[in-house]
């Protein structure tokens, strides 16, 4: 999927997505766009946030919600306007975030980060 425009309202309305085995109350992300082994996506997740670890480095831009942000065991508070790299295959995850929490998502890459 290849898209040079996307609205963040248009994207949340779509949340959260058809259950699968892996997101059983409904996948909390949507892509927004694509290129190359760059994509886009916006992250919504409600209640606790069951991330595990990606091959790809990546950026989370808060759009909005507050709480904390747990990168390799350190603890980090959050509100809109704040920005996190994680390492490919770093242990992280959001906790104690407000329900109106969501983040844009940028993975770029290769598998296992760069170097």
């Amino acid at each position: 999927m290849t898209q040079h425009l996307s609205r963040i309202a248009d994207l949340l309305s779509q949340l959260p997505r058809a259950p699968s085995p892996q997101w059983p109350d409904g996948e909390p992300f949507v892509v927004a766009m694509a290129h190359g082994t760059m994509s886009v996506e916006v992250y919504a997740p409600r209640g606790h946030d069951p991330q595990t670890p990606h091959d790809q480095d990546e950026l989370y831009f808060i759009h909005s919600g507050q709480g904390e942000f747990v990168l390799d065991g350190v603890r980090h508070p959050f509100a809109p306007g704040t920005v996190f790299f994680v390492p490919a295959q770093v242990e992280h995850r959001f906790e104690n975030f407000t329900p109106d929490f969501a983040t844009w998502v940028v993975f770029w890459g290769p598998q296992g980060g760069e170097p």
